[in-house]
């Protein structure tokens, strides 16, 4: 960690550019997304804690739902606070440290998203087209596995990237965006930098995830061809991975528009369309993960409305007392 922050350049802070086009709506914008930020909070730490205080959900789906949203709160805690700080600020500053921290934070967010989806497509594929395998090859100990890799997988691969940022010399402190991303940072480098290095990772990175999605569609090709001969799997498909699907599909759509822009996206685009195309991954997938498997999981569902009947009706009786 100490090498990560040992930059040669004399660069110490950046300035975010990004929220210059809506200084005149800071007021409104900062109480919206201080309740949106709340709402994300209250909504995945709600399943979190079903999940955790019912024993009838330490099933691998629902371990690795928890995954999920545990990692959502990870994301979206390294984008808003700072993101609040700015509209109530007039400089939008950000020390060099902090930057590279925020960049790790995105990324292996973003990253760590997909690599929990793609070891939940894999457990509906044992679930449904190997269900007398399931229960052993998903035990304890295997889940306990995947979900490390899950973690430790975009951690070390985005350790990698930010390290070797940290050891450029930069020549300009100006971020065009929101919050810190490390191949902004990387386009910052004196024209003497040798950035070969940064993009042979980069796009390794890129292969590793784009292998993510394809074993999330061979998983999905298996799981259609299953469930078109038996009532029985089409039921358990539509219950368990149509939500799945409609998270990650919402997931990929906006993290592959957002690195598609950043990557090849024109200058002239409005302000205001840029910054929605650059936080968009922060703003949906946040809240529909924890949504649409709170509301379509029937499990789940009955769970939550279980707590809330009880905390309701502990409630009343402590008002008639």
């Amino acid at each position: 960690m100490k090498m990560m922050m040992d930059n040669i350049s004399m660069i110490t802070v950046f300035s975010l550019s990004g929220l210059n086009e809506i200084a005149n709506y800071r007021v409104v914008l900062f109480s919206s997304t201080l309740l949106y930020y709340c709402l994300i909070l209250t909504i995945n730490c709600s399943l979190i804690l079903t999940i955790v205080l019912d024993k009838s959900l330490h099933e691998p789906m629902y371990i690795l739902l928890c995954s999920l949203c545990i990692n959502g709160i990870y994301g979206t805690t390294g984008f808003y606070p700072k993101f609040l700080l700015d509209l109530l600020s007039s400089s939008h500053d950000i020390s060099y440290n902090g930057c590279l921290v925020q960049a790790f934070v995105m990324f292996s967010f973003a990253c760590s998203d997909l690599s929990i989806l793609s070891v939940m497509a894999y457990d509906r594929y044992l679930a449904i087209c190997r269900p007398l395998r399931y229960h052993s090859v998903m035990n304890k100990h295997r889940l306990s596995q995947l979900v490390c890799f899950s973690w430790l997988c975009p951690f070390s691969i985005f350790a990698i990237n930010i390290t070797l940022t940290s050891r450029l010399t930069l020549c300009s402190d100006k971020i065009q965006r929101l919050y810190c991303v490390n191949w902004v940072i990387v386009l910052l480098a004196c024209p003497s930098n040798n950035t070969t290095v940064h993009s042979i990772v980069a796009y390794l990175t890129i292969l590793v995830y784009v292998f993510h999605g394809l074993l999330i569609v061979l998983s999905y090709i298996y799981l259609v061809r299953t469930c078109r001969g038996s009532m029985e799997n089409r039921k358990k498909f539509m219950q368990t991975c149509v939500p799945h699907l409609t998270c990650m599909l919402t997931f990929m759509s906006t993290v592959v528009f957002d690195i598609m822009y950043m990557r090849f996206g024109s200058k002239n685009i409005a302000p205001s369309l840029q910054n929605f195309i650059a936080i968009e991954f922060l703003i949906i997938s946040p809240i529909m993960n924890p949504l649409i498997y709170g509301f379509k999981l029937t499990k789940v569902r009955n769970k939550i409305l279980y707590y809330l009947m009880f905390m309701g009706n502990s409630h009343n009786r402590k008002f008639m007392c």
